[in-house]
């Protein structure tokens, strides 16, 4: 397979993005939001610790500078400097000397996977910690280790932003990605790639829908955004959680809590009719953000588009989760097929019959005429009486598609056609 230029230059966004020591607050949430603004502009918003926010409060935010562990000898055995994996998230500050013994209660690795670094947090408890490769502990002699963690947890923002592609119409399509994990590609930097190509994307094409995309942590942002937007949830039609949008699995969505929202059916349909192999997952109230725009309060037609679902492949949350793992062909696929869908969304209307009774002679206003040379001529025709006969007002050109099996492309064209000879109308 050929890789394309923005599967390309979206691994190389990946590349640019992992090192950054990212979280649900700090320098690094910045950093990663300007690198983000060299592709789109952003508008970001900074919130103070301590504002109230639905049912959480803000927290204290987080910066890192430096973290070490550092054997009896002086050499650094662990060391933040070379992955910003290596210190437990939210790390309170520390500066010791202890025995291996009491380290050891401080220290997270992975057994079953002995080379690999895991990813750990603490967002919400004050602790401190380090983690490594199982591999790095079994080689460390007992003895006194010095310890250090250069960080500091104090009032300051939590910090997001926003991207708005302007529709023809201020119904919105919400389109989300976490930017709090550190050095993961997959999860989450993948995902961020994804959407900001679409975004570039669907400012060329002018879309029907206003397109907004958020970029924001985990949970607390998508919490925070909600109860700062609360009076404009409304305009909110349809959305997507982009997450794990660079692996070599195959494309899994995850339908909204309704389970038969338009986004739904359109992203069935899609996924289906592109032959791609692919999963269609009920909606469960974990995983990532589309619980929080699907809580029964707000009830958004959200649901998840990932390769792998979340903690479905072994390399979830760890070292391994790094630029190696993430393929351009992969994220080209995934952009794709959010291309596809939102092609699908944009136009997928419901007509009125405006010569209901009885079929309309076609022929007189020059329809068939105007399908001369096509080569699907006889599915277009076919189409042109599908959209005629459930042009009824309730049913749109999607419930058209399904239950012709015509192309959507097909049906929406005919659909123009018969529009412009003023026989439906939107």
């Amino acid at each position: 397979m050929t890789v394309s230029d923005p599967g390309k230059e979206m691994h190389a966004l990946v590349e640019r993005l992992y090192p950054l020591c990212r979280s649900i607050t700090g320098d690094g949430v910045r950093a990663t939001l300007d690198i983000v603004g060299e592709y789109i502009p952003l508008q970001v918003h900074e919130v103070p610790t301590g504002t109230q926010v639905l049912d959480w409060t803000v927290p204290q935010e987080w910066n890192i500078r430096d973290a070490y562990i550092a054997d009896p000898a002086g050499n650094r055995v662990v060391d933040f400097a070379a992955s910003s994996l290596h210190v437990l998230g939210y790390s309170v500050p520390v500066a010791a000397t202890m025995p291996l013994a009491e380290l050891r209660e401080h220290l997270h690795t992975l057994p079953e996977h002995p080379s690999w670094v895991p990813y750990r947090t603490s967002y919400y408890k004050p602790e401190w910690g380090f983690c490594l490769a199982q591999e790095t502990l079994d080689a460390m002699p007992d003895g006194e280790y010095e310890v250090r963690i250069d960080s500091t947890l104090a009032d300051g923002h939590l910090t997001y932003a926003e991207h708005v592609v302007p529709g023809q119409v201020a119904d919105e399509v919400i389109v989300s990605c976490h930017v709090c994990h550190p050095s993961l590609a997959n999860d989450n930097m993948a995902g961020v790639a994804v959407a900001v190509f679409l975004a570039r994307e669907l400012a060329e094409r002018k879309p029907y829908h206003t397109y907004r995309f958020l970029f924001a942590p985990g949970t607390i942002g998508a919490i925070t955004w909600l109860a700062r937007n609360a009076e404009r949830i409304d305009r909110v039609k349809h959305g997507v959680v982009l997450a794990c949008a660079g692996d070599r699995g195959s494309l899994t969505y995850k339908r909204s809590r309704r389970g038969d929202a338009e986004i739904d059916r359109v992203m069935q349909y899609v996924l289906a009719a592109s032959g791609r192999p692919h999963s269609i997952n009920e909606f469960t109230p974990y995983g990532y953000d589309e619980r929080q725009f699907c809580s029964p309060g707000f009830d958004l037609g959200v649901g998840s588009l990932t390769r792998t679902p979340y903690a479905g492949y072994s390399e979830y949350h760890t070292s391994a989760d790094n630029p190696d793992f993430v393929s351009p062909e992969a994220m080209a696929d995934t952009l794709a097929v959010c291309r596809e869908a939102f092609a699908v969304l944009d136009r997928n209307r419901r007509y009125v019959n405006l010569s209901p009774y009885g079929e309309p002679q076609l022929g007189r206003r020059g329809l068939y005429d105007a399908l001369g040379g096509r080569s699907d001529t006889k599915q277009a025709q076919m189409a042109m009486l599908w959209v005629l006969s459930l042009s009824d007002g309730e049913h749109s050109l999607l419930d058209v598609a399904e239950r012709s099996g015509l192309p959507f492309d097909t049906v929406a064209a005919a659909a123009d056609a018969l529009g412009a000879a003023e026989l439906i109308k939107a």
